[in-house]
């Protein structure tokens, strides 16, 4: 083993260092030639760890990550993307195709410097420029490892995972504008067996979202993922599936999380011709908020829906979902929409509270179901909880909390379908006095 002393700090292991290679580490100078070198250098040798030095910054175009090589930031180092196109030869800062045994690692940063891609600032969005890189795509990459980073602003997705299998990601940050359209966070893409734990996300689009993809369907499902213990904050969804599905997502927990000022908390959306099935989502605390309808959805906590993409278009299934144990407050309700033919099937809710009391006061019954934007926003009375087109239904100890009498035409549960059964129905005012008669809308087969 080799014992290496390099930017002050100890590293155990085979290293080498973007200095060797005629870095500048100065922040203006493009050291992708330097860095680069190194992880060739590094992936010749067998494997081995590329460090960026404590307080240092290393500004770079694109890169690829080879096998068995970690790229790690030490403390206070920044990896910072250029904004000069010529300087990309890829489509993010950091790319491994068919790589094995890789890991970005440390407690550095790695700084996308989005809004330097962005034309145009409105008050409530950025309109992005006609190009912009992503911040890392991993394609086709096995025993991968992504550990304490931090990820900040990126122009576009953030940690993309297309065709990549037995992933872990654990305590990293991710800090986008919440103004950035599609700076998703964390996107398995056709992924198998992918960890992700303990991090904690703010990004202007979903913060973590599974999704197959046409470009990447060779790569076949996407299965076998649990996200746990990550806090949360989106201006679209903090946790979603789709919209993109033309394969098969499964086997999917959600898990003992916490949402806050988020425009949606968990979403599922179909509208391609694959699959979602057996998803369970568990033990979270979802904090809504209704913003601009630039941004796609209406404040749901919980928000379902299946329709084809265009008219005419084939459509998957959803089944087999399982929402238990949540905690919601916010300015809307849960939503539940299959398709004529196509209804969601196999769904349970169970001790589900949704508490409008603590909300900015906004109840205006936004029903979103946008893409494709044809589908557009329409206005309807509040539900609490609206189940329609759905089959072998059941909401059980459910509980909602109004912010003072149940507004004028509002209803607890709108649910429409057939085999839905609604057990231990509850509703209160914000002053703790009690609905006598719990409210619910004609049931519509």
């Amino acid at each position: 083993m080799i014992f290496l002393v390099l930017g002050g700090g100890f590293v155990f292991g085979a290293m080498t260092h973007p200095l060797n290679y005629g870095a500048k580490l100065d922040g203006v100078t493009n050291d992708q030639p330097a860095l680069q070198a190194a992880i060739d250098a590094a992936h010749a040798a067998g494997g081995g760890t590329v460090v960026v030095p404590a307080g240092r910054t290393l500004l770079s175009g694109s890169i690829q990550l080879k096998s068995r090589v970690t790229l790690h930031l030490e403390p206070g180092s920044r990896l910072v993307a250029s904004t000069e196109r010529a300087d990309y030869r890829d489509r993010a800062l950091i790319q491994a195709v068919d790589a094995e045994e890789i890991a970005i690692t440390g407690s550095g940063t790695i700084d996308g410097r989005g809004v330097a891609f962005m034309r145009e600032e409105l008050p409530h969005i950025f309109r992005p420029a006609s190009w912009r890189p992503r911040l890392i795509i991993l394609e086709g990459c096995r025993r991968v490892q992504v550990r304490d980073i931090t990820l900040r602003d990126s122009p576009s997705w953030t940690l993309h995972l297309a065709g990549c299998e037995d992933v872990t990601i654990h305590a990293i940050s991710i800090y986008n504008n919440l103004k950035i359209p599609n700076c998703d966070g964390i996107n398995p893409d056709h992924s198998r067996n992918v960890r992700i734990s303990d991090c904690h996300i703010e990004t202007g689009d979903d913060c973590i979202v599974l999704k197959s993809t046409r470009a990447y369907e060779k790569y076949g499902p996407c299965e076998s993922i649990v996200v746990t213990n990550c806090t949360l904050v989106s201006s679209s969804a903090a946790l979603k599936i789709g919209t993109e599905t033309v394969g098969v997502i499964r086997d999917v927990v959600f898990s003992h999380c916490v949402i806050r000022n988020s425009h949606r908390g968990v979403a599922i959306v179909l509208r391609d011709e694959g699959s979602i099935e057996n998803v369970l989502v568990e033990n979270l605390v979802i904090e809504t908020r209704l913003l601009h309808p630039d941004w796609w959805g209406a404040a749901e906590p919980i928000y379902v829906s299946a329709r084809p993409r265009s008219a005419g278009g084939r459509l998957g299934t959803v089944r087999g979902l399982r929402f238990r144990q949540i905690l919601a407050r916010g300015e809307g309700g849960v939503f539940v929409e299959g398709s004529p033919g196509r209804p969601i099937e196999d769904l349970r809710l169970e001790d589900v509270s949704m508490d409008w009391s603590r909300a900015g006061g906004r109840l205006e019954g936004r029903v979103d179901v946008r893409p494709p934007e044809a589908l557009g926003i329409t206005t309807e009375p509040v539900a609490a909880f609206r189940l329609r087109g759905v089959n072998e239904a059941s909401l059980r100890e459910i509980r909602v909390r109004w912010p003072a009498a149940r507004p004028e035409g509002a209803v607890a549960v709108e649910a429409r379908g057939d085999g839905v059964v609604v057990g231990g129905l509850r509703e209160t005012t914000a002053d703790g006095k009690l609905e006598e008669e719990p409210s619910r809308g004609t049931p519509v087969r």
